[in-house]
């Protein structure tokens, strides 16, 4: 038997969507039980399809089986982008497949949009890594127009984009995001673009204090007040220039080289391939050109969950599949092992706490502490030696020394 909440959301999306299949294109009129339409247009279209595909949203089951063969290929799409990495030890996947019952409820259970958008996210980093960056940017933009929280790997993107193709090369990509994003908002764009703007992107949307898993440790007024949101807005782009500054660039010139023709760099950068990279900076932990474009995503998108507003229950999959490699991609002795998998353990435990505590909250984000801090000091670049390396040739000491 289905739990009596299994339907919720699901008969809302089914709701929401109903309006545009009968001809509604005012994005404000789009509606559920559980409050007013969100999400932007590529959510619309894809739960459409679905709405058709169950007979009008009333065959569950069958939407569950869609959302469990949605499962199987998003792990299939984790499991590749993983072996590209060559980071995580093979056992570590049995508790990203078997051990969450979390991941299981918001995929099969409660069918949330937010597994939709990750799927194509992680189709997406698949492709950059075939370097395949235009059908990549095309496929992250429609994650982006399923759910907003996908532009927590918009700064990653970025800054690859600007290491792989200078500012100028840059735009291209950039313009097939935005162009996307036209496309899928036209049919509400044409009829009012600004209620389809500020519900679909509604950056300052408050979120309810009952549902947060990680600020349940403060006061309510606290979660709810605008000072306390800018705080965490600036802790999110701190660590973004940090990490970009000293984490992510490599080399040892400034920053701003990156907005050049990586042609006419000085000196000049060699192409970010995925078979052939060479970074000016050794690191504590040597990552291969695939490591590193997933490093620098993976990250991007923790520090934007370490600095939410508010983590929903179905927000978990936003980084339950990135959470192995942010472990493993740094040095790992026999015994550290075990410290990883009791992390990935505890924060498995706190999100399935309902309703979450001032312990759970708390132990959750001493678990995110110790994740950037790994990646931190983890990553950190080695200094160069510059001494030459000895001579194969005996000097005129050691020859009268013979």
């Amino acid at each position: 038997r289905r739990p009596a909440d299994t339907e919720i959301d699901w008969k809302a999306y089914m709701q929401e969507v109903e309006g545009f299949a009968n001809g509604t294109r005012d994005y404000t009129q789009l509606k559920g039980d559980t409050g007013p339409l969100v999400y932007p247009a590529g959510f619309v279209y894809i739960f459409l399809g679905l709405y058709h595909a169950t007979g009008r949203g009333s065959d569950i089951r069958l939407a569950q089986y869609l959302f469990a063969g949605l499962y199987l290929l998003n792990l299939l799409l984790v499991f590749r982008i993983y072996c590209r990495t060559n980071k995580v030890p093979p056992y570590v996947f049995f508790f990203m497949c078997c051990a969450s019952y979390r991941i299981h409820s918001i995929f099969v259970l409660r069918l949330f949009n937010d597994p939709v958008a990750m799927a194509i996210l992680f189709l997406a980093i698949n492709l950059f890594l075939e370097e395949r960056w235009s059908w990549g940017c095309l496929l992250f933009s429609l994650a982006v127009s399923v759910k907003m929280n996908i532009l927590l790997f918009a700064p990653g993107l970025l800054f690859l984009l600007l290491q792989r193709f200078g500012l100028l090369g840059c735009i291209p990509k950039l313009c097939i995001c935005a162009l996307l994003q036209v496309v899928l908002g036209l049919p509400f764009l044409l009829v009012n673009p600004v209620g389809y703007l500020t519900r679909s992107f509604d950056l300052g949307r408050q979120f309810q204090f009952k549902w947060t898993v990680n600020w349940r440790f403060l006061p309510e007024e606290v979660f709810q007040n605008r000072v306390f949101h800018a705080a965490l807005l600036l802790a999110h782009l701190a660590g973004l220039g940090l990490f970009a500054l000293h984490r992510w660039h490599s080399s040892k010139e400034n920053i701003l080289t990156l907005l050049k023709d990586p042609a006419k760099r000085k000196p000049a950068s060699p192409r970010l391939t995925v078979n052939n990279i060479l970074w000016q900076a050794s690191c504590v932990c040597p990552l291969n050109a695939s490591a590193w474009i997933v490093f620098i995503l993976f990250s991007s998108n923790f520090l934007g969950v370490c600095c939410s507003r508010s983590l929903h229950y179905q927000f978990y999959v936003w980084y339950f599949h990135t959470l192995p490699y942010l472990l493993w991609c740094t040095p790992t002795t026999k015994l550290a092992h075990m410290p990883k998998v009791l992390l990935l353990g505890v924060i498995e435990l706190c999100w399935n706490t309902y309703p979450s505590t001032v312990c759970s909250s708390l132990s959750l984000h001493i678990c995110h502490g110790l994740i950037l801090l790994q990646l931190w000091y983890g990553t950190a670049p080695t200094p160069v030696s510059h001494t030459p390396p000895p001579s194969k040739k005996p000097t005129a000491t050691s020859r009268k020394a013979q």
